[in-house]
């Protein structure tokens, strides 16, 4: 449990560190200004009129009060009363410009606002489509993940509002004080005496704040988590099985609970702190009236001056206030927008060669794994081990093993989501990483073990597998899914999930046969299929591999597979055990030797 630092130590040992935040302050301004230029400029013109015009207010106040004592000492004569009226009304004409300067601001942030909150979710979702999959293995990745998006959808709002403020404030305080500096230039002095107290409230609250965040980062996660458990469709049916929904909610409320404890622990100690800084702040003002007074008393100042005096002095010491706590909200919010640097920040380690070989070209590449070693991030066990699979042009090549042998690693290596520690992959005798990303995964389609299922239509579901194609309802016949779309109410144009309103939900081997259907429709000239029948009955099982062949006839074809009957029909066989080939030949070669393979078949067939 997160446990509140003393603050002596807090202020020492995080001050050099939250001083190098402050490097994100050049980038969080030009952010907002790439997402909403036109409107910055706007809303800058703004905040100088609106921090100019509590000073006009303050004159005008002078001069009323000045004109209406000259009108009582004339017995209400109209030539004395007239100014007094001229001096109200325009008064009432500036106090009505502020009122429509800040109705106009309030809609011009929040269109800038939002297009700065659209900006900055582009460029999360950017780098994470960018990002190695590799970072998808690490904890830490996902913390990253989340403190970027959490604060993105309210932090930008949060920035525009404190610097806004903070400079509307700047203006008006500066008139403020120039405003106090004929009746003695110790009082702007004392106004920043008064303050001074707030300022480290304000900054060691948002130094404690920003720590406490990050580090309750994994619990905040895990109540997601729970959260996304007790009202996920996909967790639905085990939960209410083994009765899981009382016990994931109280783990939930648990978290939540700790969470909650420690935030108020954090408020309850900036409440206090502010407690005492703000009676500094009415002792400031209490010497500065009464000096003022004893100078009214002794003719040394008119009742409009001291009228003036009184709304400077506590405009000023308002807006001293309010500036530094302008500035505590403005350091924590660059803070919280570190996180945001920082995601955007994180390195790709699978990054295009300066210059990019030409893609493969061939109807029907050769395929070699040569001598490869590699390990996921963060596992000590290797996946492949010195791995060696020539794969021939235009072949057919299944690969089985029991799970963990590494049959999904060469399907990631293939489409380079990672890179070899050791070794290399070759297409045509071109290593991988001489091509560009892009064009190599466009040379490759794939049906992974677990495709997504898109809540979307079924046209558009097979469509994604290749955004420019539209041989949609071909590819959905070669891979027995027309069969399921005729079912469906609407054919082609039926919205699959339940997400939106109208879905129709399929069932596990139906959503196969959609994915497959998407990646026969890339014309690819390497087809990798992830356990492509798992899901289906024998009949439909059987029903696909009868036309597969010719599916497959002119392209390089890979299958990662448990099931023997799938398997019988490749070209070739091998089986992986511990990261290696253990076996290979055709299906009764393979039986014949007895060996793993044989024993395996057995097994399943008996």
């Amino acid at each position: 449990m997160y446990r509140l630092p003393s603050p002596l130590p807090i202020l020492r040992e995080k001050l050099a560190k939250a001083h190098a935040q402050l490097r994100f302050l050049p980038r969080a301004l030009a952010l907002v200004w790439a997402a909403a230029r036109p409107w910055t400029i706007a809303w800058s013109a703004l905040l100088l009129l609106q921090g100019l015009l509590p000073v006009a207010i303050v004159y005008l106040t002078r001069a009323v009060v000045d004109s209406l004592v000259a009108a009582v000492r004339a017995q209400g004569a109209w030539p004395s009363l007239r100014p007094a009226l001229i001096l109200a009304l325009l008064m009432a004409a500036v106090l009505l410009a502020a009122e429509l300067l800040r109705s106009a601001a309030a809609y011009i942030r929040a269109a800038q606002a939002d297009l700065v909150q659209d900006h900055i979710s582009s460029l999360i979702h950017a780098k994470s489509i960018a990002a190695d999959l590799a970072f998808y293995d690490s904890a830490e990745f996902y913390d990253h993940l989340h403190r970027a998006r959490g604060e993105a959808s309210y932090r930008p709002v949060a920035l525009l509002e404190s610097l806004g403020s903070l400079l509307q404030n700047a203006i008006t305080l500066l008139a403020m004080a120039a405003v106090l500096i004929p009746y003695g230039p110790w009082l702007p002095v004392l106004l920043a005496a008064g303050t001074a107290p707030a300022l480290l409230v304000v900054l060691r609250h948002s130094l404690l704040q920003h720590e406490w965040r990050r580090q309750v980062t994994t619990d905040e996660r895990r109540a997601w988590y729970y959260d996304w458990l007790l009202t996920a469709g996909e967790t639905a049916s085990e939960l209410r099985l083994f009765g899981l929904g009382q016990h994931f909610q109280s783990a939930y409320l648990s978290l939540r609970r700790n969470l909650r404890t420690q935030r108020l622990a954090l408020a309850s100690r900036q409440v206090w702190a502010e407690t005492a800084a703000g009676l500094l702040g009415l002792a400031a003002t209490a010497v500065a009236m009464v000096w003022m007074v004893w100078r009214a008393v002794r003719g040394l100042a008119t009742l409009g001056d001291l009228a003036l005096f009184y709304q400077a002095f506590q405009q000023g010491l308002r807006l001293m206030r309010s500036l530094l706590e302008n500035v505590g909200q403005l350091y924590s919010n660059i803070l919280f927008l570190g996180n945001l640097f920082e995601f955007l920040e994180l390195q790709q380690r699978v990054t295009d060669p300066p210059r990019p070989a030409p893609p493969p070209d061939a109807p029907a590449p050769e395929i070699h794994f040569q001598d490869v070693t590699f390990c996921y991030p963060g596992s000590q066990r290797p996946a492949l081990v010195n791995f060696e699979l020539t794969i021939p042009a235009g072949s057919i090549v299944a690969v089985v093993g029991s799970n963990g042998a590494g049959k999904s690693t060469l399907i990631k290596l293939l489409c380079r989501f990672y890179d070899p520690e050791a070794g290399r992959v070759r297409i045509d005798g071109v290593d991988l990483r001489q091509f560009s990303t892009a064009e190599l995964r466009r040379s490759i389609t794939v049906l992974f073990q677990q495709p997504v299922h898109y809540n979307a239509t079924v046209r558009e579901n097979i469509g994604f597998g290749d955004l420019n194609a539209t041989e949609i309802e071909r590819a959905a016949t070669d891979a027995g899914a027309d069969a399921v779309v005729e079912r469906l109410p609407q054919g082609y144009d039926s919205l699959l999930g339940r997400w939106f309103a109208d879905g129709v939900e399929l069932s596990v081997g139906e959503w196969q046969r959609i994915g497959l259907a998407r990646a026969f429709l890339r014309r690819a000239p390497i087809l990798v299929l992830d356990e492509p029948t798992s899901a289906m009955d024998p009949w439909a099982e059987a029903d696909w591999l009868r036309r597969f062949r010719r599916l497959a006839q002119g392209r390089t074809a890979l299958i990662v597979t448990h099931r023997f009957t799938t398997a019988m029909h490749a070209d070739v066989i091998h089986v992986m055990a511990e990261g290696r080939i253990v076996e290979s030949g055709a299906h009764q070669d393979l039986l014949a030797r007895q060996g793993r393979y044989a024993q395996a078949w057995r097994w399943a067939t008996k």
